[in-house]
């Protein structure tokens, strides 16, 4: 069973920093994909960055602009998100996901797609103000 634990959300004023780390089992940590997701109240879940454990090829949502940088340390069984240039839009519920690789159209990865995933962590608040 993949158990997936966050830490590291929190409060901070916009242009702040902060770092999500997400503690993982072994298997989920050096198998298939694992990724950052979040939720925002009144909204849809959205992709915020994967990464394929195979090679580390790492995706991002549009709205990053390169703000935010997705990583993985296998021997702390741990993935991390450090976040830049926080905005109030970046205020949600930032979710650890783990799940297998799958295919689109013949291309084999990691997707921004939450379905892709089967297992998640409880969640760490991030909260952004103006």
């Amino acid at each position: 069973q993949v158990r997936l634990v966050e830490s590291g959300g929190g409060s901070v004023q916009a242009g702040g920093s902060l770092r999500l780390s997400c503690t993982a089992s072994v298997y989920a940590i050096r198998n298939g994909c694992m990724g950052w997701f979040r939720q925002a109240p009144n909204s849809e879940r959205e992709g915020v960055a994967v990464i394929d454990n195979f090679g580390g090829r790492t995706t991002y949502g549009d709205f990053v602009k390169a703000r935010f940088a997705i990583s993985k340390e296998n021997a702390k069984n741990a993935l991390y998100l450090q976040m830049t240039r926080l905005s109030p839009e970046d205020t949600a519920m930032y979710y650890c996901a783990a799940g297998p690789r799958t295919y689109i159209r013949s291309e084999g990865g990691c997707f921004l797609l939450d379905h892709q995933y089967t297992a998640w962590g409880q969640g760490t608040q991030v909260t952004v103000s103006s």
